[in-house]
């Protein structure tokens, strides 16, 4: 289960009971919200955020304007979804960045994954074209200027490393010196870390945000640690000042709580989100995207910002009586380059509360696929329909599994179809860019254990 995944069917479930009602009396709208200020702290939200969270929606829920429509129902879903938007941070920002001399100054806990985050912030700009110097300064952890230097030989970015016993005077004088023989418009500081805040590590973060006067100061934050991520971001805030926030592994299972309360508590921003261990798995963070994913709306402007990003071949459109087994085989290939399938698909609105569990194919369920589908003729490719039970127990047996496996393969594939269709009237078929033709689209079989 994925971050905010247990929230949103709460939310969703509670508003559905609403959302098809014309008229509401305000009994029911209170007690919609005390639903939903339940799951919002069982969702770990913190207590002050989901109680301010409800007094607004109940405020505007329970006026004229929304008691006296003709589908109550639907205003009260579009003012949560508003508030929800509001909550995450309203507007989406980014760092604001010169023409040269911009410093992003990392700070965070061990762990939270600061070093990574920096790698990825790394490869993120140098793909816009800035000319990227990622500075090793956490001197604490032994490991971390190594896989520093490593992260930086695999985005192509040179890495400047501090030394032990270095002053922050000298940091900076080392890195002016630096900037003299090799120009860069931006440079990435990567600092010291603890596994629990102390005088030390502010007072050494302090003096050297103080040498190198950083345009940014952005703190990576941990979503998997719950509350606690809010004492650790407003504790740097206090102590550090902070510009920004960095929330990491938004695709993990935690119940995202810290995640949606850490711009209200802190006041900052959150700049960008890590939604996977790759080096290209960090995104922007946009509130009113986010939202409509934890309430089922989708998104369907990042589901085509990462099929380009993914530069994906291009497939021209098929009829979905003509989309055969070669085909989603070769599609599953090419869009496992997206990200999870299970992410992708609650990008689709509709589709998070219709997502079977099975929904997440890694590469070794790809290889288990691929062996199903070469155990198969050539016409039992082209022609799913005519694969009966005893076809089905040879295919099984060709490819070293079950006839369960294989009837989960067929009906994947049969949601497939169904799904193309809803692309087509969606008007995906632009995404991919030129003739009619349409990035290769994330839906595919998955479950084969």
């Amino acid at each position: 289960m994925t971050m905010f995944e247990s929230l949103g069917n709460k939310l969703q479930d509670i508003l559905d009971k609403l959302r098809h009602e014309s008229k509401l009396t305000e009994a029911q709208v209170k007690a919609a919200m005390r639903e939903i200020r339940m799951a919002l702290l069982e969702a770990d939200v913190n207590f002050s955020v989901a109680k301010d969270f409800v007094a607004r929606v109940t405020e505007k829920a329970v006026g004229q304007e929304v008691m006296g429509s003709l589908n109550a129902g639907q205003m009260v879903v579009k003012i949560v979804n508003d508030e929800l938007i509001e909550t995450l941070g309203g507007q989406a920002k980014q760092p604001t960045l010169k023409n040269e001399g911009n410093i992003f100054f990392m700070v965070g806990l061990q762990g939270a994954g600061k070093t990574t985050s920096t790698g990825k912030l790394a490869q993120y700009y140098k793909s816009k074209g800035r000319r990227v110097l990622l500075v090793a300064a956490d001197t604490q952890r032994p490991a971390a200027r190594d896989q520093l230097k490593i992260l930086g030989q695999q985005v192509g970015v040179p890495v400047l490393e501090v030394a032990n016993g270095e002053t922050p005077a000298e940091t900076k004088r080392k890195l002016e010196a630096h900037l003299q023989s090799d120009y860069r418009d931006l440079i990435i500081v990567d600092t010291a870390g603890r596994l629990q805040i102390d005088e030390a590590l502010m007072d050494q973060l302090a003096d050297l945000k103080g040498a190198l006067s950083p345009t940014e100061t952005l703190l990576v934050v941990d979503a998997m640690t719950g509350q606690e991520a809010l004492n650790v971001a407003e504790t740097f805030e206090s102590r550090i000042g902070l510009s920004g926030l960095i929330i990491t592994k938004m695709d993990g299972d935690a119940r995202g709580g810290a995640a949606l309360s850490a711009r209200f508590v802190t006041g900052k921003p959150i700049y960008f989100a890590g939604v996977s261990e790759k080096l290209s798995g960090l995104e922007p963070f946009y509130p009113d995207r986010v939202a409509g994913r934890i309430l089922g709306m989708g998104d369907v402007l990042g589901l085509i910002e990462r099929a380009q990003q993914a530069d994906l071949q291009s497939m021209e459109i098929k009829k979905p009586g003509e989309f055969d087994l070669e085909d989603l085989l070769q599609q599953l290939r090419q869009i496992r380059k997206m990200g999870p399938l299970g992410d992708l698909m609650r990008m689709i609105p509709g589709m998070s509360r219709a997502l079977p569990p099975e929904f997440n194919v890694d590469d070794k369920q790809v290889q288990r696929i691929d062996a199903m589908i070469s155990s198969m003729t050539l016409k039992e490719r082209r022609n799913p329909k005519i694969i009966d039970g005893k076809r089905r127990k040879r295919i099984a047996t060709g490819s070293g599994t079950t006839v369960q496996d294989i009837n989960r393969l067929l009906k994947m594939h049969e949601q497939m179809k169904d799904m193309m269709k809803m692309l087509q009237r969606m008007g995906m078929g632009g995404a991919g860019g030129k003739g009619g033709k349409m990035p290769r689209m994330p839906f595919g079989p998955g479950g084969m254990k």
